[in-house]
């Protein structure tokens, strides 16, 4: 097979019947091969917009609903492309990995989809998750790392995608066992890379169980190693938030709590609060948090922190919006967290019917908006959590 001749047809097939929307466009600028960044595009921007309608369809109980035959055609087009692609990239500098989640997704509506007529949603299925900042296509590359075995080649899987830099995992058969590699994106300012690699000194300096591990930085390619995690703290939620005990939600919180005070006593603010920068390593006995991603922080002799740093993240203090993010103290740091521990204890983020008086007394403290009235350090938000 012409692989670039089969990447044309499957590029023109596409645009007989939809659009390149740039919408997308971000998750998938690391892709060099134009005509194949534009697939994915397209193909991102339709099975989401296909996916909110059959949301709109979902059967309510044990009866199936109908989804109408001109989705169900366009979506059944969709899948084809989607896993004709994948099989004939394999073995390609092409190569691509579909998201594990979308992955199933597909391959379970293609057994009920029908090309005539319209499609029977099976009973009890479940809303589907839309993507609108993970990518679903994702390149597949690979990292030389020399050991006691010299260079080794392994294959990288992409799993995300931030301002800075984008993340593989891949498995080192040395050492038996998955590592990440995070490497910087070629676009980035000199600024915006002296950032990059001030993450990483940052974090090699710390000495915490809480704090993600990173091993060693390739100055030739701007990307270093760092262990393996399991799940972010939005992924781990949505997988067991039914599940979860209060016991298990307070032995999470108190482990963020301690990582944060920890941050806090080497005299550094992460300014970058979110459950995706917050990490879960899921052992056999145990349930391990460690704190990731230290592009923004704040230390006492930063020369990167300017007026006009972006603001980042729902779970950030509005305010620095108006009171601009170089105003960044402790007390934006507790609301940041108040945020994450209540998400933590309900799954949820809205803050406005809280169950529970004492969480409620918690959260009022830590988003009060006078910011004097808030918890003044993670030691008075470790007091008030005890109670809860």
């Amino acid at each position: 097979m012409d692989i670039e001749n089969y990447i044309e047809f499957q590029y023109r097939e596409l645009l007989s019947s939809s659009q390149v929307n740039a919408e997308f466009s971000d998750l998938y600028a690391t892709f060099e091969h134009q005509r194949l960044r534009e697939i994915f595009m397209i193909l991102h921007y339709d099975l989401i917009s296909l996916f909110r309608t059959m949301n709109e369809r979902l059967p309510s109980g044990e009866n199936g609903a109908h989804f109408w035959a001109d989705p169900s055609r366009s979506l059944i087009s969709l899948i084809e492309i989607t896993l004709g692609l994948f099989n004939a990239l394999k073995n390609t500098k092409y190569a691509i990995d579909i998201d594990e989640y979308y992955y199933e997704l597909i391959k379970k509506c293609r057994d009920f989809l029908s090309s005539s007529g319209g499609s029977l949603l099976p009973a009890n299925m479940p809303k589907i998750e839309l993507y609108y900042t993970i990518p679903i296509f994702k390149q597949t590359a690979s990292i030389n790392v020399t050991n006691n075995q010299n260079g080794i080649s392994f294959e990288l899987k992409q799993i995300g995608s931030g301002s800075y830099a984008n993340v593989f995992k891949y498995k080192d058969t040395f050492y038996n066992r998955l590592f990440a590699l995070k490497r910087a994106k070629k676009e980035l300012t000199d600024k915006e890379m002296e950032r990059f690699k001030r993450e990483f000194e940052e974090m090699e300096d710390f000495s915490s169980p809480y704090i993600l591990e990173v091993y060693c930085y390739n100055v030739d390619k701007n990307e270093y190693i760092t262990e393996y995690m399991d799940y972010t703290l939005d992924r781990y939620l949505l997988k067991y938030n039914a599940s979860m005990s209060i016991a298990q939600r307070k032995g999470v919180g108190k482990q963020i709590l301690r990582a944060f005070d920890y941050i806090h006593s080497k005299g550094r603010l992460h300014r970058d609060i979110s459950p995706k920068n917050i990490l879960i390593k899921e052992y056999d006995d145990v349930v391990v948090v460690k704190i990731a991603d230290f592009g923004l922080v704040k230390t006492p002799d930063s020369f990167l922190t300017t007026a006009n740093t972006e603001f980042k993240g729902y779970f950030n203090d509005p305010s620095l919006i108006v009171d601009g993010f170089n105003t960044y103290s402790i007390q934006h740091e507790t609301f940041a967290l108040t945020r994450i521990i209540y998400y933590v204890m309900t799954g949820k983020t809205n803050t406005d019917e809280i169950p529970e008086s004492k969480l409620t007394a918690f959260v009022q403290v830590g988003l009060n908006a006078d910011k004097s009235k808030r918890f003044q350090s993670v030691g008075e938000m470790v007091k008030a959590f005890r109670s809860i």
